[in-house]
């Protein structure tokens, strides 16, 4: 099993950023992380000179990260340079001394680079990277566009503008009227046209923000109750009016609004609300991956997944030294008692088919930590792991399916008589029965059936006569479906088509 630690390093024009993954079986799990607000973009003089105290931030940034990065071989760092560092005509002699501080080469990326790169870590935290997204990155100096799908970037531009040149130039010492908020909308919008015709004969099927400026924007509209997720015109419609309405940033009073992220949120603003009118956005969803992820899967070499949260399982199951030929028939067989009561799973990208597999494949991972009540130890992986792909939500539902699959059905009743997860917990629940024998035993002879507000288990008469210890199983899985008032029966006869 491979667990290198690789790291990669974002020198970006308002924060400088260290993350460092762990490698295992060709997947990396974010360890650790570092952020530092240095500003550098806010140290760039008209005549592009970067100006002594913005250097100094960075290099002391830069010295701390080498602390924590002193014992890592050469191979396994990368440190990326984006748009001041760009434009920076002093940069090369500062970044001599910036190498020297790090004690890691520093590679200065042109835009469209950082654009493929950031669309790399954002891919790849995608439930679906198949769909074609368009990618917005708001950074300090520059916004990066990207419209692609299958980790394959289709269209890529950097623009010449950011958060903190922004809030500079429109926004001095935080103060926002309808003037400048205006001259900066309308900037960005300049900006924006040189490519919207072209995104837009492109097309896309959801639009997506990452880094800093989106992840305050989604904080500020969910927190405060001006959007019902992610990024929506109307929130920022409310978010607009309640920063005229303050007059100044600073005397803002809002929910998830940290003090780090005021100097820089007019500016920010006024990009974002540019892009949604360029691109004639109504919603934009965030996503955690960024340049930093995508530059360690760089590292990594490794750009293409059919679905990453199946590349995650297939990890796991390795991680975990799993039983893959049982979890697979355990597997099977529930999603076809799961297709006996819904024929709309039988397609395999159906939610329900999907997350059922998963948990199947998964539901013995706490066996790695003790086999007494491994269920309750899978749970608590699932929903506490790193797992690439999977938002805390989707984990939370896998926990959930996996604490099911054994024991009493009494501690689930929260989850309520009409949550469509009871049947997938009771497909989960039979399957790992019949199979409980590990005999290598393909789809049973059973057909399961609604019945009211509980179900029928039709069961081949002569399979089951001798499979006592299977009919002893399915006689405590009645008991317990019937205590939480959705009875089970287990009835035998002859089903067509068996010998």
């Amino acid at each position: 099993m491979n667990r290198e630690l690789i790291a990669a390093i974002d020198l970006g024009s308002n924060s400088f950023r260290l993350q460092i993954g762990r490698i295992v079986n060709d997947q990396i799990y974010p360890l650790d992380g570092i952020k530092e607000a240095v500003r550098l973009a806010a140290g760039l003089s008209p005549d592009r000179i970067l100006d002594n105290a913005a250097q100094m931030r960075a290099l002391d940034a830069l010295r701390c990260f080498n602390e924590r990065l002193r014992d890592y071989p050469r191979e396994a760092v990368r440190a990326v340079a984006t748009n001041t560092l760009r434009v920076a005509k002093n940069a090369p002699e500062f970044l001599i001394q910036a190498e020297e501080a790090l004690g890691f080469p520093i590679e200065v990326i042109a835009g469209r680079e950082e654009a493929r790169l950031i669309y790399v870590g954002v891919a790849h935290t995608l439930p679906n990277p198949h769909r074609q997204q368009l990618v917005v990155d708001i950074g300090g100096g520059s916004t990066e566009f990207v419209i692609g799908k299958s980790f394959q970037p289709i269209q890529l531009e950097s623009l010449y503008m950011g958060c903190v040149s922004y809030s500079m130039r429109h926004f001095p010492g935080g103060s926002v009227d309808k003037r400048g908020l205006r001259e900066a909308e309308l900037a960005a919008q300049k900006e924006i046209q040189t490519i919207s015709h072209a995104y837009r004969a492109t097309g896309w099927e959801e639009a997506v923000g990452s880094s800093g400026s989106a992840k305050a924007l989604v904080d500020i509209l969910e927190q405060n109750g001006l959007s019902d997720g992610g990024i929506t015109r109307s929130g920022m419609e409310k978010l607009r009016a309640l920063m005229l309405k303050a007059g100044n940033v600073n005397s803002l009073k809002l929910e998830g609004l940290r003090p780090d992220r005021l100097p820089v949120l007019p500016g920010g603003f006024a990009i974002m609300w540019a892009v949604f009118q360029e691109f004639g956005l109504e919603r934009m969803v965030f996503s955690e991956g960024a340049l930093r992820l995508g530059v360690l899967y760089d590292l990594l070499g490794r750009y293409h997944h059919d679905d990453l949260r199946d590349a995650t399982v297939t990890a796991f199951g390795k991680r975990y030294g799993l039983d893959e030929g049982h979890a697979a028939r355990v597997s099977e067989t529930a999603t076809a008692l799961l297709r006996q009561l819904d024929p709309d799973t039988a397609d395999p990208e159906h939610p329900d088919h999907r997350f059922l597999a998963w948990a199947a494949r998964l539901h013995e991972v706490g066996v790695s930590v003790a086999h007494s009540s491994y269920h309750k130890h899978s749970a608590y992986i699932l929903a506490n792991a790193d797992m690439p792909g999977f938002s805390r939500m989707d984990q939370g539902r896998l926990a959930r399916l996996v604490l099911a699959h054994r024991g009493k059905l009494s501690r689930l009743t929260a989850l309520g008589p009409g949550n469509p997860e009871w049947r997938q917990i009771l497909c989960l629940r039979l399957a790992v029965v019949i199979h409980r024998a590990r005999d290598g035993r393909g789809v049973p002879p059973v057909q399961l059936q609604a019945d009211g507000r509980g179900h029928v288990l039709l069961a081949d008469e002569a399979w089951l006569r001798h499979l006592p210890l299977t009919a002893s199983a399915l006689e405590e899985e009645q008991r317990q479906w019937n205590a939480v008032g959705m009875p089970l029966r287990v009835q035998t006869q002859a089903l067509a088509g068996q010998p």
